[in-house]
């Protein structure tokens, strides 16, 4: 794992030259496809945790090469984080990957998305269901202090094919109840449950399969799944969306919306 050495008050901020341009602080890449990077926050902007934005570069033809990111960060704080997978040939990410502190990326200052407490109705139970990168709107949500207000319970799944690719999720985790902003309200609250499906590991196996066949269940001691008392967001890829879908439904709960709020919601501004 390599890190590079967060932003100091010697390095120099360069001169925006890109349209709403953010200045890179930080970068950390946790794997050969996984990476993180935290950018300057416009005075501006305001979003709520689990948003995301469009943020990109210049591409070879000169105009803006744009994607949709989670801000991975909470709303409150005065970076904004993100976590991205690498693709070598892809037109973003194999340029993105190698970006470091005081680069320039294209911030959009637009957020939206559909993994906000506003699209839920209330609830006692919490689920975020995230797979590979799509933890990252999760990452936000668990650092805001209006997750633990809201919910006796909160439950963070993550499912990827190895161990290290874990490795971004757990450390924030593992860092919430020692947060001197929102420890005491994390308290006991906080269940983490990883999984992986290639590499061994404690816990192996679709998330999918460990729910349909009552295993998540057993592990963390919960009778199962109602309407009444769950609530739930998914953010991962159309396989994994629409296979949940069709169990949280089959425990009764409803798709939500900003303008609707129901039991569930599924962010599908990252699938194709």
């Amino acid at each position: 794992m390599t890190e590079l050495k967060p932003l100091t008050d010697a390095t120099p901020i360069k001169t925006p030259m890109l349209p709403d341009a953010q200045t890179v602080t930080h970068v950390e890449h946790f794997t050969d496809d996984l990476f993180s990077f935290r950018v300057s926050r416009p005075q501006s902007l305001r979003f709520r945790s689990g948003e995301f934005v469009m943020i990109g570069l210049m591409g070879d033809t000169g105009k803006p090469l744009l994607r949709a990111y989670s801000i991975a960060s909470p709303s409150w704080d005065e970076e904004l984080e993100f976590y991205s997978i690498k693709v070598q040939n892809g037109p973003l990410t194999s340029k993105l990957q190698h970006i470091q502190p005081g680069d320039q990326i294209i911030l959009r200052p637009k957020p939206v998305g559909t993994l906000v407490h506003d699209a839920l109705l209330p609830g006692k139970r919490i689920w975020f269901f995230a797979t590979g990168t799509g933890f990252a709107p999760f990452a936000s949500l668990l650092r805001d202090p209006e997750t633990y207000e809201l919910y006796d319970e909160v439950i963070i799944t993550h499912t990827c094919r190895d161990v290290a690719e874990l490795e971004y999720g757990r450390r924030i985790v593992e860092a919430l109840p020692n947060d001197p902003l929102i420890g005491e309200l994390v308290g006991d609250k906080l269940k983490y449950y990883p999984t992986t499906t290639r590499e061994d590991s404690p816990k192996m196996g679709r998330i999918t399969t460990l729910l349909q066949d009552g295993t998540v269940f057993k592990d963390l001691g919960i009778d199962g799944m109602t309407a009444e008392t769950d609530r739930a967001m998914v953010c991962g890829s159309m396989g994994l969306n629409t296979d949940l879908k069709e169990i949280l439904e089959g425990f009764g709960l409803r798709e939500g919306a900003n303008s609707d709020p129901a039991e569930y919601v599924v962010e599908k501004a990252f699938v194709g």
